[in-house]
């Protein structure tokens, strides 16, 4: 009998184990099939979702079918987020290696929801207002009243949508499976691409206002910069213009030749040592050179200054522009009739300002007075509305990520509200997930030959702890006796006929560490230099090329490690091209 009983509570003890494990087992079954079930009508809702996405995205110009597809999206990502937001969920994250297939999903859905319903729809509100009649001018001026008014929204649009991004950077991928790996990564894309195009909405929301005088009148002195003779930012500048504004107005006011300004023998204002010690003193005392320093904040108001010396005025910003970016507005101009004759359309721009303008008037005075004609007409050409608002937004947009349009305040308030764009100039800086080197041209030839120069770059990882930039530089040029001699620069400066003199200066990433370099070159045997520019390492390579031949530069750097390498290029006529496959891992 004893032992009998002394067997009840184990056989008691077991039986309860049994039904525990039992509804363990149930309850663990009924939350695989729960989660399962969810899961699968989470993506299905997120799949439907991209597709209406990608859909409005294609049909951006059309109100009514965005509004449609926004509603249908955030539909289907209000689904998703509830699907992958119960406990049932939340507990099932916490498991190995389903848990983060299930975070991601979560993550990803929740952070949809936020960009469509909180970012999207007010985005598309106020791009839809913006880019209508607000940009067209009615009796000569701009209502800056409707463009402040959609402040509110674009900032609400830029806040939510900064929030889903930085939701989505959050996920690690390494871990997930591929389709939903390639599913975040496309979130990713699209929600970043809408929150760079909220913030530069927003921007613009709050700047244009200010700078077309609603709240008094500005004056902004415009520099044209000339990409057939390279400088740091793009070109030369080759000529300048004041552009007032007043009440949604503007008017161009003044323009001179850079042959205008005098020579100074000393700096208009004081350079840092590192930036004399790259570039000499020059950038301060020559108006051509403003552009040679790859930091407009610090060549903007040295152009101010001498603005200010030459005609006793002194203006509140300073902008810069090129003629690819001429080109690009004409796209929403149309064409413009010059005193010429000409015609100068988005298809000529180009080759009419860098190139048929020196073959047609060896006269430098022709060829500035051909510059500023062509300058005024198109001016004229927005002053008179003719520009299609939203061409004209595409344009700028353009032109600005290519770092071909920049900007530059007096006022510290509206400066701030460029940092961190291109329209600002700075030199690049690194991000938690990208480390980004600088590329710099610069004409040593003192000519007009770097039409025919073609740079392309390339970066690329080697292990863990460097990184590879590969700069190749070829010359196409002519037979140099059919080119006038004001292209060739005559051999005026110690560089024959045909030849072209390039500084290429490397600004390495700001955790950067040079760990060598290596150059093969068809023409004459490149120099090297060095310096720092903000604190940062910078190589100078000088490197001189006939026709016909190319030069090939490998830069080894220690650097932390970022998901993504990147490259900033000097803007050139054709947008240099840059690669994500370096081949100079074992070079250097």
């Amino acid at each position: 009998m004893i032992g009998t009983h002394d067997r009840r509570p184990a056989a008691r003890a077991e039986r309860v184990f049994a039904w525990s494990l039992g509804a363990v087992l149930v309850v663990g079954l009924f939350a695989t099939a729960w989660v399962g079930v969810r899961g699968g009508l989470a993506v299905a809702h997120l799949a439907s979702a991209r597709q209406t996405l990608e859909t409005a995205e294609a049909n951006w110009d059309d109100p009514p079918t965005i509004a449609a597809a926004l509603d249908a999206a955030q539909h289907d990502t209000s689904a998703a987020h509830a699907l992958t937001s119960d406990p049932v969920w939340s507990w099932a994250e916490l498991l190995p290696w389903i848990g983060p297939q299930l975070r991601a999903l979560a993550v990803s859905s929740a952070a949809l929801d936020t960009a469509v319903s909180e970012g999207l729809a007010p985005l598309s509100s106020a791009a839809s207002a913006l880019s209508g009649d607000a940009l067209r001018p009615r009796e000569g001026a701009f209502d800056t009243a409707v463009i402040a008014s959609l402040e509110p929204e674009a900032g609400a649009a830029a806040t939510h949508l900064r929030a889903a991004a930085d939701e989505l950077s959050s996920v690690d991928t390494a871990p997930l499976l591929g389709p939903l790996r390639d599913g975040v990564t496309r979130a990713r894309e699209l929600v970043g691409s809408a929150a760079t195009a909220s913030d530069a909405l927003h921007r613009a929301t709050l700047l244009l206002p200010r700078m077309l005088g609603a709240d008094g009148q500005r004056s902004y002195l415009v520099l044209f910069q000339n990409n057939a003779e390279w400088r740091s930012l793009g070109g030369i500048v080759g000529a300048v213009a004041q552009v007032d504004t007043q009440d949604g107005r503007f008017a161009l006011v003044d323009q001179a030749s850079t042959s205008d300004f005098p020579i100074e023998t000393e700096p208009v204002v004081d350079l840092p040592g590192e930036v004399r010690d790259l570039f000499d003193t020059r950038p301060a005392r020559y108006i051509q050179n403003v552009t040679q320093v790859p930091d407009f904040t610090l060549g903007a108001p040295i152009a101010r200054e001498m603005w200010q010396r030459l005609r006793g005025r002194t203006v509140d910003g300073v902008i810069t522009l090129d003629p690819v970016t001429l080109g690009y507005v004409l796209k929403a101009t149309g064409p413009v009739t010059l005193p010429t004759g000409d015609q100068l359309t988005s298809d000529n721009a180009v080759p009419l300002l860098l190139q048929e303008v020196y073959r047609r008037y060896p006269d430098p005075a022709r060829q500035d007075e051909f510059f500023r004609a062509a300058t005024a007409a198109v001016f004229s050409a927005l002053a008179e509305g003719r520009a299609d608002p939203e061409l004209l937004l595409a344009a700028l947009s353009e032109a600005g990520s290519e770092g071909r349009l920049m900007l530059w305040s007096a006022d510290a308030d509206e400066q701030a509200v460029l940092d961190g764009t291109t329209l600002q100039g700075t030199l690049p800086h690194d991000a938690t997930d990208q480390t980004t080197f600088g590329v710099y041209l610069n004409d040593g030839t003192g000519s007009k030959m770097d039409s025919y120069l073609h740079p392309s770059v390339d970066v690329a990882r080697c292990g863990q702890g460097s990184a590879v930039l590969s700069v190749t530089l070829r010359n196409d040029a002519p037979d140099p006796a059919s080119l006038p001699s004001y292209v060739t620069g005559g051999g005026e400066y110690g560089v024959p006929v045909g030849e072209a003199l390039t500084g290429v200066y490397v600004v390495l990433p700001v955790e950067g560490r040079l760990e060598g370099y290596a150059s093969t070159s068809d023409g004459i045997p490149p120099g090297f230099a060095g310096g720092t520019l903000e604190g940062r390492p910078v190589l100078k390579w000088s490197v001189q090329l006939a026709p016909g031949e190319q030069a090939h530069l490998d830069v080894r750097v220690s650097a932390s490690w970022t998901p993504h390498l990147a490259a900033v290029v000097t803007p050139t006529i054709s947008s240099p091209s840059i690669g994500h496959g370096a081949a100079g891992c074992g070079s250097s």
